[in-house]
């Protein structure tokens, strides 16, 4: 018997995806975490009457709590 090899990958062809206009984003203001925690590494923040905390943890993250 003789066997023929198949190839053995398919390649299918794509339709070509129109890219999507950018639309305007709105402004969004970005605070410096320096400039809220000034060398501190733990703050409060009142929201609508609740305290929330915010802390800067050993790793560099910020972790906000209730």
């Amino acid at each position: 018997m003789n066997f023929q090899a198949k190839p053995s990958r398919m390649i299918a062809e794509k339709t070509p995806i129109q890219p999507v206009p950018p639309t305007a984003a709105p402004h969004i203001r970005i605070v410096e975490s320096t400039d809220i925690f000034r060398g501190q590494t733990e703050i409060m923040i009142r929201h609508e009457g609740v305290i929330y905390r915010m802390k800067i943890t050993r790793q560099g993250k910020l972790i906000l709590n209730k």
